[in-house]
């Protein structure tokens, strides 16, 4: 029996609300009769959506033609949309599952509203009508609705990770790191990191790609001064003029403040009961003088900032009114050990975790409890592990599942919408025998060896990385891991293996005493899409020369929808 069948050859322009294209499409039925409705793209992309079908649409084109003023009058790329929007129609006129589907159906027997009586959208336009003001501005919509990829460039990975050597289409915001803050709550700067910064802002900013640049001051080594820089009025105008001249001086688009951690020691540093409330202080001088545009973030652990009681903040809504994110460092949950725990949990999702309030479900739970709305909130990601002396071979602390755990029951439950009660906790007892966790989970260290000081008596030995960090690109390079295709495999005696209570892989070699707990394309993945799923802001990484090229990030941006 004959099938309908649609075809695209002719368009024309409409000019409300805003000037776009507007499509014909003809379309013969079974019995031979003929008919004509009229489609922007965005109807094809409404109706794509809704059923949620395998084929595909031309690709979306506003971010890439906006400032080319023959774009959308160009033959070339009216026909490639034409033919496009022809076969995906057909596509589904074909398909036993689609074709007799009400929506298809009503999408064929009635034209699109073409007097601009509906809300107008960006895809449809022509971009060559718009003024760059307006470009602009319905970019930063676009990209607003959008999850953001982002990352941590250290400064001292410049002469391996030169700015002009980046691809800028990779990452939406980069958080150069690091500023310091000092004794005259001031900021201070390593030797030649301003020269780099500009390097950086420069290649940025010729990259086309829109790529924002924040300064991110403080971490794990440099959050010393902070306690003192926001303890007083004066201090707190001090600091915020030395952040608004850094911003101003080096043409940034905000600041990062990466504070390791207020009212507690972090890395032996000088605090106070009043941090926070000091802090939120510091946060609404800072908005005032920056204004609105500007980015604002704050890199923090799983749980809200420690208040004056000693325990985590159960309010931080007056802190969302300021800030633009809150990156959570969702790392450093375990460190090396004897007894190997996951750097990164997803979730507790076997229910048998010592530290249920370290992993990135719990930290979006207790965030959110504590009032700070999801779609400000970056999940934050290693790229990179952890090398522990060990003959284990499964993780502890968190692995051990019950008897009758189903992987793809948990799966299903975590990636999709949780509806777990919000975990609300204080940072553990520091005496309980939990073998050798982190207890203050994400952390921003400096690197302790570069991957050229790094020589290997054989290939998949890690001995020279034990109880540190190591990035993933050095897992790979000494052996551990290869790659296949666009995924890792065990490499030269190592087994790969899987903990599904964390959904982290882990390496092991017994004969050589190793385990590498770390994050792959795969628990990469399962987290950008965790984050995606839950309407958090986007995802970051730390840092990003710990890639092995750009092939988790590549992963991490697909995961997102990007």
């Amino acid at each position: 029996m004959a099938s309908t069948t649609v075809s695209i050859s002719t368009h024309t322009t409409a000019s409300n609300p805003r000037p776009h294209v507007v499509y014909f499409v003809d379309i013969t039925n079974t019995q031979g009769v003929k008919s004509k409705v009229t489609k922007r793209y965005s109807d094809f992309v409404v109706l794509h959506n809704k059923l949620g079908d395998p084929f595909t649409l031309p690709p979306k084109r506003i971010l890439v033609t906006s400032f080319i003023p023959s774009a959308w009058v160009d033959d070339h790329l009216i026909n490639e949309r034409k033919a496009g929007l022809t076969a995906y129609l057909n596509a589904l006129l074909l398909s036993d599952e689609y074709s007799a589907n009400a929506a298809v159906e009503g999408f064929l027997a009635s034209s699109a509203d073409t007097a601009g009586s509906g809300d107008f959208n960006l895809e449809d336009a022509l971009p060559s009508t718009l003024s760059r003001k307006t470009a602009l501005e319905a970019q930063a919509k676009i990209a607003a609705a959008s999850p953001i990829a982002a990352a941590y460039y250290p400064d001292w990975v410049v002469s391996s990770w030169p700015p002009e050597k980046l691809d800028f289409s990779k990452f939406d915001i980069l958080f150069f790191a690091f500023a310091t803050p000092n004794s005259s709550s001031g900021i201070s700067w390593d030797s030649g990191a301003t020269s780099i910064l500009k390097r950086l802002v420069t290649s940025a900013r010729n990259s086309g790609k829109g790529t924002k640049i924040v300064l991110s001051i403080g971490g794990w080594g440099g959050s010393y001064w902070f306690s003192q820089a926001v303890s007083s009025s004066a201090n707190r105008s001090t600091f915020v003029n030395a952040a608004v001249s850094a911003v101003n001086t080096y043409g940034l688009d905000g600041i990062d403040i990466d504070w390791e951690y207020p009212n507690q020691s972090g890395a032996g540093n000088p605090h106070s009961t009043n941090d926070a409330a000091n802090l939120l202080s510091f946060f609404t001088s800072l908005r005032s003088a920056l204004g609105s545009s500007k980015i604002i973030s704050a890199a923090v652990t799983c749980l809200p900032w420690t208040g004056s009681n000693g325990k985590s903040l159960t309010n931080v809504a007056s802190y969302a009114a300021q800030l633009s994110y809150v990156n959570i460092m969702n790392y450093d949950t375990w460190g090396a050990s004897a007894n190997p725990g996951p750097n990164a949990p997803l979730g507790n999702l076997c229910g048998t975790s010592r530290q249920p309030q370290a992993s990135a479900q719990a930290g979006l739970n207790q965030w959110k409890a504590a009032g700070f709305p999801a779609n400000k909130l970056l999940l934050g990601l290693p790229l990179y592990g952890y090398v522990s002396k060990s003959t284990a071979t499964h993780l502890t602390g968190i692995a051990m599942p019950p008897p009758g755990f189903q992987l793809q029951e948990y799966k299903e439950r975590v990636l999709g919408l949780p509806s777990h009660t919000p975990v609300k906790c204080a940072i553990p007892n520091k005496d309980e025998d939990f073998g050798e966790p982190n207890f203050l989970d994400g952390k921003h260290e400096r690197v302790k060896k570069a991957p050229e000081d790094v020589e290997a008596e054989a290939a998949g030995d890690l001995s020279s990385y034990y109880n540190q960090q190591i990035p993933f690109s050095q897992i790979v390079a000494l052996g551990a891991l290869k790659k296949s295709g666009s995924v890792y495999v065990q490499a030269n005696g190592f087994t790969q293996a899987w903990d599904d209570c964390s959904d982290t892989p882990f390496l092991f070699n017994v004969s050589r005493q190793t385990v590498v707990t770390y994050d792959d394309t795969y628990s990469l993945a399962d987290k950008a899409a965790f984050a995606k799923q839950n309407g958090m802001a986007g995802c970051f990484t730390w840092s990003l020369d710990q890639d092995d090229g750009y092939s988790l990030q590549n992963i991490i941006r697909s995961s997102l929808g990007k």
